[in-house]
C-alpha cells in the first residue's frame, strides 16, 4: 500500500515536496547525538513511534500471531504495511527471526526522485531512532561497503532517511531484542543479471566476515526482505487502473488465487536461482525493468534478498534454503488492530477498490 501512500503525508513529514529532493543528511549532520548519526523515523501515522504505543500494538495482536516460535530462521519475508492492517504478520513473520545482527533488505519507492537504479543503497548512518530508543547498525555495515565492488554500492542517506519500508520492521525486532544490530540495503531499480551479481560477492563478504567473527547464519546473524504483495484496485492510486480482475467479489478471489501460485511455486520449498528468476519475470515487464507486470512492491527487494540469502546458506551450508509460508493476508482482512486511540491511523484506504496483500515466509 505505501508504495502509493498519500503523498502529502511525506511533503508533511520534511517540509518538501514530493519533486524537491531533501537536504543531504551526510552533509547536514544537524540530528547529530551523543550516540551518532542518527536516523530519523518518517512514518509516525501507520507504525508506532513511541514503546507505549508498540507494547497497546502488540496487546492488541490475536494470540495465534504472538505465539513463540521454537524455529530459527537465516531468513523471512515479511510485510511493511500500516499496523493496523498487517500487525499480527509481522509479529508472526518475525517470531522466528533469533539472530541479535539482521541484514535488512528494503525497498526503495523513492528511488526515482534521487534517480537511483542499479547499484545497491546502504546509508551511513550509525544508529535508527526507533520506539524503545536508538537501534544500532551493525559495525559490519562498514566492513562490507570496504569489500563490495565499487559499482554496485552507493552509499546514500538522503533515500535511506526517506525510505520507510525497514523502519516497520525494526520496532518488533527491537521489541523482541533491544540489543539488536541492524545492516539496512536497500535494492532500487535494478535488472535480474545485475541482482545476480551483486548478491555473489555480497554473500561472500558475509561468508568471510561471519567466520572471521564466529558467527553462525541463523543463530546470530540473519536477513529479513521488506515486501507487501499486490497493490490492487482502480481507485487512490494516482490516477492508475489496477484492477485487471475487476474489482468485485470474484476479481478478488481470481487475484488471492494468483497471489497464492506465486508463493507455492515459487516462494515456499526448496529455493533455486531459477525459481527466482520466475518471481522476477512476473512481477517485471520484460521491455523494461523499472515498471511493474504483476504490482508487488517488493518487485527488487525480494529476489534479490532470496538470492542473497539462498546464496550465503550455500556457502556456509552446502545446500539451498527452503521456504515455510506462514501466512497470506489483505488490508480488506478483518479485523483491524485498533490504532486511532493510540495516536496513530492508517496512509490509505482498505476497500475493494483499493488493497494491498501480504505474505509471511520463513526459510531455513
Amino acid at each position: 500500500m505505501k508504495c502509493y501512500k498519500i503523498l502529502f503525508l511525506v511533503a508533511v513529514l520534511l517540509n518538501i515536496s514530493c519533486k524537491t529532493e531533501p537536504k543531504n543528511i551526510t552533509e547536514n549532520r544537524s540530528n547529530l547525538a551523543e550516540n551518532g548519526h542518527i536516523r530519523e523515523q518518517i512514518d509516525t501515522v501507520g507504525f508506532a513511534r513511541y514503546s507505549w504505543q508498540m507494547d497497546s500494538i502488540f496487546n492488541r495482536i490475536a494470540p495465534e500471531d504472538k505465539q513463540k516460535s521454537d524455529a530459527i530462521y537465516k531468513a523471512a519475508i515479511c510485510p511493511h504495511d500500516d499496523y493496523t492492517y498487517a500487525g499480527g504478520l509481522y509479529a508472526k513473520t518475525l517470531s522466528g527471526i533469533k539472530a541479535k545482527t539482521v541484514v535488512l533488505i528494503g525497498v526503495a519507492h523513492r528511488a526515482n526522485n534521487f534517480d537511483l537504479k542499479d547499484k545497491l543503497v546502504f546509508g551511513s548512518f550509525d544508529a535508527w531512532k526507533a520506539p524503545a530508543g536508538t537501534l544500532k547498525v551493525s559495525a559490519l555495515r562498514n566492513q562490507i561497503l570496504a569489500k563490495m565492488p565499487k559499482n554496485s554500492v552507493v552509499v546514500h542517506d538522503s533515500m535511506m532517511q526517506l525510505e520507510h519500508s525497514l523502519e516497520a520492521i525494526t520496532p518488533f525486532l527491537q521489541r523482541k531484542n533491544p540489543d539488536t544490530e541492524i545492516i539496512p540495503i536497500l535494492v532500487p531499480y535494478m535488472r535480474f543479471d545485475d541482482m545476480q551479481k551483486f548478491a555473489a560477492p555480497l554473500a561472500q563478504v558475509l561468508h568471510e566476515l561471519m567466520k572471521e567473527n564466529n558467527l553462525t547464519y541463523g543463530k546470530d546473524l540473519a536477513i529479513v526482505i521488506s515486501n507487501d504483495a499486490i497493490h490492487y484496485g482502480d481507485e487512490d492510486w494516482g490516477g492508475s487502473d489496477m484492477a485487471p480482475f475487476g474489482t468485485d467479489k470474484r476479481g478478488t478471489a481470481d487475484v488471492k488465487a494468483k497471489e497464492m501460485d506465486i508463493i507455492t511455486q515459487i516462494l515456499s520449498d526448496t529455493l533455486s536461482t531459477s525459481k527466482i528468476m520466475q518471481f522476477n519475470k512476473i512481477t517485471v515487464k520484460a521491455e523494461d525493468y523499472m515498471q511493474y507486470n504483476w504490482t508487488w512492491c517488493g518487485r527488487y527487494s525480494v529476489p534479490f534478498g532470496l538470492l542473497l540469502a539462498n546464496s550465503l546458506n550455500t556457502l556456509e551450508n552446502g545446500k539451498p534454503l527452503v521456504g515455510t509460508f506462514l501466512d497470506y493476508r489483505s488490508s480488506l482482512d478483518l479485523p483491524h488492530l485498533k490504532v486511532e486511540d493510540l495516536g496513530m491511523g492508517t496512509t490509505a484506504p482498505a476497500n475493494n477498490h483499493h488493497w494491498v496483500g501480504y505474505v509471511g515466509m520463513g526459510y531455513n
